[in-house]
């Protein structure tokens, strides 16, 4: 493997976060700590307790998956979009990189900002709200795992997208509604049937389940199937950029 091209990639991706601090860190902190003001701190004190946790520490794990989900795709779109829209891909096709060394490197840095973006909400959650983690291992374990499996989800739109407006689509359009609607803000068992069962095919429950039960130890969904779903999903989205570098699909372009 070259691990120069990797680290020249990765470190162009990660020198572009640290020129743009505002709207890569600050924005997205500043936006999730407004949640936590307001159904944290104001709507929370007056709500009771769910599955025996305050309800202002009941959301954290779901706000901080709501900012990785939505940063991480969006840093790796963008990441991969930029250098297609610029011409300068061609630079990097022509270079002496395999198709995996390119990944690790756009993945990577996207995957790196964040995980960081989700330690630096988690750190910021503590001025509102009291909370605790019971398992860290775990959670970080699902923090690092969603955060590649979503770098790696953007990177494909990344390639997909021919204009900016496309890039915008699938978050704003799918993931957004999908984390509002997969119990971040409420446990999924507080549904009425048939909603509580029809909910079980968003995927992005299993990912705030599992989350959740690394901090409280409490779960909508068993601890082992949210696991299991995303390293699934993993799989596809590899499969599937594995499938576009063998084509060449839409790269040049």
């Amino acid at each position: 493997m070259n691990l120069y091209a990797v680290w020249a990639i990765y470190k162009f991706e990660m020198a572009r976060t640290f020129r743009t601090l505002m709207q890569s860190i600050a924005s997205p902190v500043l936006s999730t700590s407004l949640y936590f003001i307001v159904f944290g701190t104001a709507i929370g004190s007056r709500m009771g307790d769910i599955d025996g946790v305050s309800y202002g520490a009941f959301i954290i794990p779901g706000l901080v998956m709501l900012s990785l989900l939505s940063e991480s795709i969006s840093n790796a779109s963008f990441g991969i979009f930029f250098p297609k829209f610029s011409g300068t891909i061609y630079e990097v096709l022509s270079a002496p990189v395999s198709a995996m060394e390119i990944v690790i490197g756009y993945v990577g840095a996207a995957a790196t900002k964040s995980v960081t973006l989700g330690l630096l909400i988690l750190l910021t959650a503590q001025l509102f709200v009291d909370y605790h983690i019971q398992h860290p291992l775990w959670m970080l374990a699902f923090l690092v795992l969603t955060a590649i499996t979503f770098s790696l989800f953007g990177f494909i739109i990344g390639i997909w997208a021919d204009d900016f407006q496309k890039l915008q689509v699938i978050p704003l359009m799918v993931i957004t509604p999908l984390t509002f609607l997969g119990g971040a803000f409420y446990s999924i068992s507080m549904l009425p049937e048939p909603w509580q069962t029809l909910t079980l095919f968003n995927p992005v429950v299993y990912l705030i389940s599992g989350f959740r039960w690394a901090f409280y130890g409490v779960a909508d969904v068993n601890v082992a199937v949210s696991l299991g779903m995303t390293l699934v999903f993993l799989l596809i989205c590899l499969s599937i950029v594995w499938w576009i570098f063998r084509t060449g699909y839409r790269i040049r372009t």
